[in-house]
């Protein structure tokens, strides 16, 4: 008995020592997960960040699509108001041609002063001088008129360029955002991947461990009965003492990710390929702002063009990125991203108005952007 004792003392000093191990590789488990914590907070901070751009850049697509349609609207008054100037002018060259013919001023005086009495002589001098009176105001009236025009059309132009100037601005933060999102995220990988190898080596070294303590209890417990057994002349007794221990899988286990279980919304190659034809038939066709007509459109005003066939405008970009996204983009597809979008054509393509001074051209599909159906 007092061996059996000694043996059960001994193996349990040798379970006590090899589980003195363990605590290493839950500190290490630990530690990685407080890094992930870390890491994935400061992820989580600057996708707000982004979330935040994201709205700023749908709200300026916005400004820059009414001021493009202010600057069109301008544009046509300054017109109308040049036709105007065009009419006064020839009508002012009539008066001034029957002016000379009639012996300019000398001819005027000359009706004034043989009106015949003084009252038709007044007359004839206050009709003079309220014709002299009219085309001067109306003179002043269009110049006052153009001038208006003019400094307006101006003032709305610098409006656009400043507006234009924050669009590349905050894309050039939205892009920097997102590779720091990015790397951030790759961060999270590799910190997820040491979590799993250090619970991987842990739960290798807690069951090696296990196997040979449990081998080396084996052995104590033969020892300690063929001990036994010889002190009492081989009456032996089958009496044992187990230790157990039970050891907490550390491996953590990966995070599964189940998809939406929505089904993609179905694709008419009829309806996709009138989309493409009206997509083709828009190429070569100006960019302006706010446009969706006959030979100017904006991106937006391009997609709302091609998808309902009417000069009408349906959505921004931002409205767009809203709609059901598909992972089988097909011709006829919409392609959104923050702050611009396009028609897919296929092969990574798309047709889109791309900015000013390009108009509507064919380019691959941009980076960060999402396929939708209409």
């Amino acid at each position: 008995m007092k061996l059996k004792k000694v043996a059960s003392m001994f193996l349990a000093a040798m379970l006590t020592c090899s589980l003195s191990v363990t605590p290493v590789f839950a500190d290490e488990v630990s530690d990685l997960k407080e890094q992930k914590a870390e890491a994935q907070s400061e992820m989580n901070s600057l996708q707000s960040q982004l979330n935040t751009l994201m709205n700023k850049m749908s709200d300026l697509e916005n400004e820059l699509i009414q001021t493009g349609e202010e600057i069109a609207k301008t544009e046509e008054d300054l017109k109308a108001a040049e036709e105007d100037q065009e009419q006064q002018y020839e009508a002012m060259k009539l008066r001034i041609k029957y002016m000379y013919e009639e012996g300019s001023g000398s001819a005027a005086l000359e009706k004034v002063l043989t009106s015949g009495d003084m009252s038709s002589m007044l007359s004839q001098a206050e009709y003079s001088q309220q014709v002299h009176s009219y085309d001067r105001e109306k003179l002043n009236e269009y110049i006052a008129t153009t001038e208006k025009i003019e400094e307006l059309k101006t003032s709305l132009e610098e409006k656009q360029d400043d507006l234009e100037a924050t669009q590349v601005e905050f894309e050039a933060q939205q892009s920097e955002l997102n590779t720091t999102i990015s790397e951030k995220s790759e961060e999270i990988s590799n910190l997820d991947g040491m979590i799993q190898e250090a619970a991987r080596k842990a739960a290798e070294e807690a069951a090696r461990k296990k196997a040979e303590e449990e081998a080396k209890r084996k052995q104590e417990e033969e020892r300690a009965a063929q001990e036994a057994a010889q002190d009492t002349g081989g009456g032996s007794s089958n009496e044992t003492t187990t230790v157990e221990e039970d050891y907490e899988d550390a491996s953590g286990g990966g995070e599964s990710s189940g998809g939406g279980g929505s089904s993609e919304p179905s694709y008419s190659e009829s309806t996709g390929n009138a989309i493409v034809d009206r997509a083709y038939n828009c190429l070569g066709a100006d960019y302006v702002w706010g446009a969706c007509s006959p030979g100017a459109f904006d991106c937006s005003g391009l997609v709302s063009y091609c998808l309902t066939g009417s000069y009408s405008r349906i959505g921004t970009s931002s409205t767009f990125l809203g709609w059901s996204r598909v992972s089988n983009p097909q011709p006829g597809d919409v392609c959104a991203g923050v702050g611009h979008c396009g028609i897919y054509i296929g092969n990574g393509q798309m047709i889109h108005a791309a900015t000013e001074g390009v108009g509507v051209i064919i380019g691959p599909v941009q980076s960060g952007m999402v396929y939708v159906r209409a």
